[in-house]
């Protein structure tokens, strides 16, 4: 396997031109970006359009949580732009993420992951809005709901992950964020882990932001990611 596909670069950029400085700066070596709300925000999606064009995967990470019929109408537009994954939020319930599935049938390339619990949260801001129990308890509970919406995979922590294989088996999609090299700061994430430990343990996909984008050679810093991935 090329170890390449396993790495999604984050787009975490306020403008357009900082974003397609860090993808040219890439060039080959990534296939797939991570598109978010603030990048869409400014650059419209227009740039999204931009990486299909040029043979790049995307992953637009909406995190939909509204109405089903809005949350359908949402998934149709990602669909039409040509991306591969779309998130919407497990806490949304089962009929907002059976609503993405259902309308991502018309793009068979498109995929529905469903985020469980952001990794900045912790056990008590779970409490802080009337949740009970840990945020590993609630990552698997949203993850079963999830896989019962039809959902082809799930965002999660690194930390979550061995559980959620251990629980649902090798089929669903297990992308993680919140990923560092050893000795590099975690930033807000409050359950990090390394690209090579969340693998090990059975993710699909590990996002990678800050470790890449604001690298003086980006291009040098994804193979360090890579390269950490089979030593």
């Amino acid at each position: 396997m090329d170890t390449r596909n396993l790495i999604i670069v984050a787009l975490d950029c306020d403008t357009r031109a900082t974003a397609e400085r860090i993808v040219d700066q890439l060039g080959d070596e990534c296939h797939f970006y991570k598109v978010g709300l603030e990048l869409l925000t400014v650059a419209g999606p227009d740039f999204v359009e931009h990486l299909v064009a040029q043979g790049k995967e995307v992953f637009l990470d909406l995190k939909l949580f509204e109405i089903p019929n809005s949350v359908a109408g949402a998934v149709r537009a990602a669909g039409s732009l040509g991306v591969s994954m779309v998130t919407v939020h497990g806490m949304g319930g089962l009929g907002i993420m059976a609503a993405a599935v259902d309308a991502a049938r018309a793009f068979p390339g498109l995929r529905i992951l469903a985020l469980t619990v952001v990794t900045s949260m912790t056990d008590e801001d779970l409490t802080d809005i009337g949740i009970a129990g840990s945020t590993e308890e609630q990552v698997l509970r949203l993850a079963r709901l999830a896989g019962k919406a039809g959902c082809h995979g799930l965002i999660a922590s690194p930390r979550d992950v061995a559980a959620l294989r251990n629980a649902l088996g090798p089929h669903p999609l297990i992308v993680t964020p919140g990923v560092t090299l050893p000795g590099d700061s975690p930033a807000e994430h409050a359950r990090p882990g390394t690209p090579r430990a969340a693998i090990a343990a059975g993710a699909s996909h590990v996002v990678v932001g800050r470790t890449v984008t604001r690298a003086a050679d980006p291009a040098a810093a994804f193979r360090l990611v890579r390269s950490s991935l089979v030593q």
